[in-house]
């Protein structure tokens, strides 16, 4: 079995209409999913397959659609990838919190470099499957759209690496 890791994308985990973090794992649990287990209340979903990756993007997706009522988009990464994410990051200098890495389902298009809006300060580079940002004021204050991350779903660097050591377990 594969150690394997789900990133839900606009998933509301507070107020109304909230997926919790134990309805998750209890989804995952239905789905066949091992040993399935969350991190922190932001759609992150651990567990062990035998599926491939389309596989349990296709299961989850599904599984998710019928709870909410309509498409839902995850991203899935095995242990090794996250962690591979993690040793790339090319802001590895920076505060983890300062940098995030954008998941997507394909290797990111090089005009996420120059095809963006309301930068300021911020710094992009590209990864794999990833596009990853560096926020040196804070991703709070900062309006960067990257319309080639759309897509995809973000999770800073002290979580990609969590994540990384929690699924290499």
């Amino acid at each position: 079995m594969t150690a394997t890791i789900a990133l839900l994308r606009a998933i509301n985990v507070g107020g109304t209409g909230k997926l919790s973090m134990s309805e998750l794992k209890a989804m995952a649990e239905e789905l066949g999913f091992a040993n399935a287990r969350t991190y922190i209340a932001s759609g992150n979903l651990l567990f062990d397959t035998d599926l491939t990756e389309a596989a349990v993007k296709a299961r989850v997706e599904k599984r998710l659609a019928d709870y909410a009522g309509k498409p839902l988009g995850v991203l899935v990464r095995t242990a090794a990838e996250m962690a591979r994410v993690a040793a790339k990051n090319p802001f590895a200098d920076q505060p983890g919190n300062r940098v995030v890495a954008i998941f997507l389902d394909g290797q990111p298009p090089k005009s996420a470099l120059t095809d963006h809006r309301h930068f300021i300060d911020e710094r992009i580079a590209l990864g794999a499957r990833e596009i990853y940002v560096h926020y040196p004021s804070g991703q709070g204050t900062s309006r960067l759209i990257i319309p080639a991350g759309k897509a995809g779903t973000a999770r800073n660097l002290n979580t990609v690496t969590r994540l990384a050591e929690l699924a290499a377990g």
